[in-house]
C-alpha cells in the first residue's frame, strides 16, 4: 500500500499543520510505503518572496523530522524536486471539465478571502490531482475539508481511464481513496475557526514560549462567570486540550467545565502547560537536527531519488497511453505497462525497466 500527502510552506507551522496531516501521516509509516512532499509548486499561489520560500520549504523539513518523521521508512521530499508532476497536471487539464473546477469549495472559499483569481489557484485541484496519482497512491490522508480534492482526483484519472485505457484490466491510472481522522478533522483556532495562517488565529508547534502562552491565553471565549457551568462542547480550550491531553484528563476536565467553580484563564493555563509539556521531546529533537546542517538536505535528497523513480515510472504509462513519445524518442503504442492493485508497475518496454520501485519499504 503506497500513502501519499503533503503540506504546503506557506509559513511556519502550527498545531493544526501537526494533528490535521503531520501526526497522522507519522502514524502510517507503519502501515505501508510513505511519501510526503513539500508543496512548493502549490504555495506560489499565495507566496511570492522566493526567499521566504526557500526557507519555509527548508523549515517544513526541519520540523516535520523533529515530529517523527523517519526518513527510512517515508520519503520526504520537495514537490519541484519531481518536475513531472507539472507535465502531468498539464495532461489531466487537457480532460478537465471546466465545471468540475468551478464547483471547487477551496477555490471559492480564497476568492471569499481576497485572494486574486489565477489560473494556477483554479488549477490547483488538477495539481493536487497530478501530485497523487503520479506515484501511484493508494490512500491519502486528508481533513474533512479536503475530501472534495481526492473526489476530483479520482474523476480525472477516471475520464482518462475511460478516454484512453482502453483493456480493463490495464488502466492508466488507480483510483486513490481518501481516510479521514475523525478526531482531528478540523483543529480550532484562537477564534473557533479552523486553525489557519491566513486568519491569523494559529499556536505554532515550535513557537517561543512567551508568545505561546500568550497566544493561548488570549482563546477567545463566552462571557460565563467562574462560577457557572459551562459547555465543554462548544469551548476552544476543551478542544484543544483533548488533543493533548489522556482520557482521565479529558473526563476530569469535562466535570469541571460542567460542575461550574473554574474560570476560563484557570482552563487556559492548564491547555498551555499540556501544550508546552506535549512537544518538548519534539523541540529537543529538532536543536539536535539542527547542529547537522546538511542532515535535512540529505534528507530530502534521498526521498527526491526515491519519488523521481516512481514518478518516471508513472509518466512512461501515462505518454505511451495519450500517444506522446517517451523518453529516449521512442513510440510505445502498443507496449504500455499497466497499473497495479499493489502499487507497482509492470512493464515491457525498456523505459520503464529502467527504474524500478524504490525497494525501500517501511
Amino acid at each position: 500500500m503506497r500513502i501519499l500527502s503533503g503540506i504546503q510552506p506557506s509559513g511556519v507551522l502550527h498545531i493544526g499543520n501537526y494533528f490535521g496531516m503531520m501526526r497522522p501521516a507519522i502514524e502510517l509509516q507503519k502501515e505501508g510505503e510513505t511519501f510526503y512532499f513539500i508543496a512548493d509548486y502549490h504555495a506560489l499561489t499565495s507566496l511570492r518572496d522566493p526567499e521566504a520560500l526557500r526557507e519555509n520549504s527548508r523549515r517544513v523539513a526541519l520540523d516535520f523530522l523533529a515530529c517523527g518523521l523517519d526518513p527510512e521508512r517515508a520519503a520526504l521530499f520537495r514537490q519541484s524536486d519531481v518536475p513531472q508532476v507539472t507535465e502531468l497536471a498539464w495532461i489531466l487539464s487537457t480532460i478537465a471539465p471546466m465545471g468540475l473546477l468551478e464547483r471547487a469549495h477551496s477555490y471559492k472559499d480564497k476568492l471569499a478571502r481576497g485572494m486574486a483569481a489565477t489560473v494556477g489557484l483554479f488549477n490547483y485541484p488538477v495539481l493536487m490531482a497530478a501530485d497523487i496519482l503520479i506515484y501511484d497512491s493508494d490512500i491519502v490522508p486528508v481533513g474533512k475539508d479536503q475530501k472534495q480534492h481526492i473526489e476530483i482526483t479520482r474523476d480525472l484519472a477516471g475520464k482518462i481511464n475511460e478516454t484512453y485505457g482502453s483493456e480493463p484490466d490495464q488502466p492508466v491510472f488507480k483510483l486513490p481513496e481518501p481516510r479521514i481522522h475523525a478526531k482531528t478533522e478540523v483543529v480550532p483556532g484562537l477564534d473557533g475557526q479552523k486553525m489557519s495562517k491566513s486568519y491569523g488565529n494559529n499556536i505554532d508547534i515550535f513557537g517561543d514560549e512567551n508568545e505561546t502562552r500568550k497566544r493561548v491565553m488570549s482563546i477567545v471565549t463566552d462571557s460565563a462567570p467562574v462560577e457557572a457551568p459551562k459547555d465543554p462542547e462548544r469551548s476552544t480550550i476543551f478542544k484543544l486540550y483533548s488533543l493533548f491531553a489522556s482520557k482521565d484528563e479529558i473526563t476530569e476536565m469535562r466535570e469541571r467545565f460542567e460542575k461550574g467553580g473554574t474560570g476560563y484563564g484557570e482552563f487556559k493555563k492548564e491547555l498551555f502547560v499540556k501544550l508546552w509539556d506535549y512537544f518538548a521531546p519534539m523541540r529537543k529533537r529538532r536543536e539536535e537536527i539542527l547542529r547537522d546542517k546538511s542532515y535535512s538536505d540529505n534528507v530530502l535528497a534521498r526521498g527526491s531519488e526515491r519519488a523521481n523513480q516512481i514518478a518516471d515510472q508513472v509518466m512512461a504509462r501515462v505518454r505511451a497511453a495519450v500517444g506522446l513519445r517517451t523518453r529516449g524518442g521512442e513510440d510505445r503504442q502498443n507496449s504500455r505497462p499497466r497499473a497495479t492493485g499493489d502499487g507497482s508497475v509492470r512493464a515491457s518496454n525498456a523505459i520503464a525497466e529502467k527504474h524500478q520501485p524504490a525497494s525501500e519499504s517501511p
